[in-house]
């Protein structure tokens, strides 16, 4: 124990200590706790062999000065070389004295007031380990430190998202050693994670609030006001093109949802399970939360930007499905209702095209299915108020068929192989369009939108 005094006793400030003598010193101290656990091992030798009186109970004797000797020292010493964080040389000791305290509870040591009670010694700087790489994480989330705007991976996503989460992955790897030892800090740590998750999101809304804005009035529920009937009248009759940082955003976020955050769930899952009792709260719950938030933000941009892209075709009356329909009278002829069509027909393509270029597979498939199922529920409504007429039942069944052409057209060109057959199923409103003009009222029970 001599070689740690220098330790204890010296009153200098640690701060100027470089790495490396830090580094020296914690794992003198490791050495230590190590050597005084073969002493009282040596201890419990000797007392084995029958050589000392019965009265004499030689382990528990000298565990009760080594143990309470070595919990004093390493008390000193943590006060003279706080650690900043469980660096490999500082979990190495963290390790050493759990090990140290548990060992000597197998070796039917009786407790000792006063001794080795490693969660004791450390519960303090684990906190503060917490609670300062929250800080640290926090402050990367700040719009003035994100550095990435207007790059893109190899994902079409931002590199923030992948650079923030490698910290936080980082993050869990190095309390692998508390946790696995106090599996309670799994809370704390959690509350961490999702903290910064949620910073993260907010992040990443302030980055890219510029091709956010035109979604906002998409996002919530239309009250027709005259103040809103008017704002109606006086816009710029302008198409909305989805913008290549909106694509990325979307393809941040589902890649969040869908490929990172999955692997820090399940390490929390995991956890979970040493934890016998958890009462009203259980791990993971803070992360599930951020989930919900998560996916409740994405649907919701997804939705805005399909109610946009609907907008566009009622911007011209070539193109308003609604205007199309009503003209189309069973007197007319297919192909005066396909002449019609000619133009929506374009637009759809030309946009699902640009969906493509701009966004993952994932995010491309859920916008386009999106697309498809609001524009069948153009023709829907206008079904629903003339059920009982069939006059109207032959153009909205060549509409309902190139729409359907269009759409499934368009993406088994662009995605091939990688199309899953349930994308190219008809989406619920389809469904029910065809329900109608078929007189079958069964009703699809899928959801109506596909992500």
């Amino acid at each position: 124990m001599g070689e740690t005094d220098e330790f204890v006793t010296n009153n200098s400030d640690p701060n100027i200590w470089d790495p490396s003598a830090m580094s020296a010193a914690y794992q003198k101290m490791t050495m230590v706790c190590k050597n005084v656990k073969n002493e009282i091992y040596t201890d419990i030798e000797i007392q084995n062999q029958d050589i000392l009186p019965s009265f004499l109970d030689l382990p528990n004797l000298s565990a009760s000065i080594y143990s309470t000797d070595l919990s004093n020292r390493l008390r000193a010493f943590l006060v003279a070389c706080p650690p900043s964080g469980p660096s490999p040389t500082v979990a190495e000791l963290v390790i050493a004295t759990a090990d140290f305290q548990r060992d000597l509870s197998s070796w039917n040591i009786s407790p000792i007031q006063g001794g080795v009670d490693a969660k004791e010694l450390f519960h303090l700087y684990i906190m503060i380990w917490i609670q300062d790489r929250r800080l640290s994480l926090l402050e990367s989330c700040k719009l003035d430190k994100v550095k990435w705007s207007g790059v893109r991976t190899q994902h079409s996503t931002t590199p923030f998202v992948d650079e923030m989460y490698t910290r936080l992955n980082e993050t869990i790897q190095d309390y692998q050693v508390i946790i696995s030892r106090w599996p309670e800090y799994i809370f704390v740590l959690e509350s961490a994670i999702a903290d910064v998750e949620k910073a993260i999101v907010e992040a990443l809304e302030k980055q890219y609030a510029d091709v956010l804005a035109p979604l906002k009035e998409n996002l919530a529920p239309k009250k027709l006001s005259f103040k809103y009937v008017q704002k109606l009248t006086k816009r710029n009759v302008i198409a909305y093109t989805v913008p290549d940082e909106l694509g990325i955003l979307l393809n941040s976020m589902k890649r969040m949802l869908d490929v990172i955050r999955p692997k820090i769930e399940a390490q929390f899952k995991s956890w979970s399970s040493c934890i016998p009792d958890v009462g009203n709260a259980a791990p993971g719950d803070r992360l599930s939360e951020v989930t919900v938030m998560l996916r409740a933000k994405f649907r919701n941009y997804l939705q805005a930007v399909v109610e946009k892209l609907v907008e566009n075709s009622k911007l011209q009356k070539t193109t308003m499905l609604k205007k199309i329909l009503q003209d189309s009278k069973e007197s007319v002829g297919e192909s005066d209702i396909r002449s019609k069509m000619h133009n929506l027909k374009e637009q759809l393509t030309n946009t699902v095209n640009h969906l493509h270029s701009v966004c993952e597979t994932n995010v491309f498939i859920a916008l386009s299915r999106g697309y498809w199922d609001r524009m069948g529920q153009i023709v829907l409504s206008f079904l629903e108020n003339r059920k009982e007429n069939r006059a109207w039942y032959k153009g909205s069944r060549v509409a309902v068929s190139i729409l359907d052409d269009t759409f499934a057209a368009q993406m088994q060109q662009l995605l091939g192989n990688s199309l899953k057959e349930q994308d190219l199923e008809p989406p619920r409103s389809i469904v029910e369009v065809r329900s109608i003009l078929c007189k079958d009222t069964a009703v699809s029970k899928s959801k109506s939108f596909y992500y």
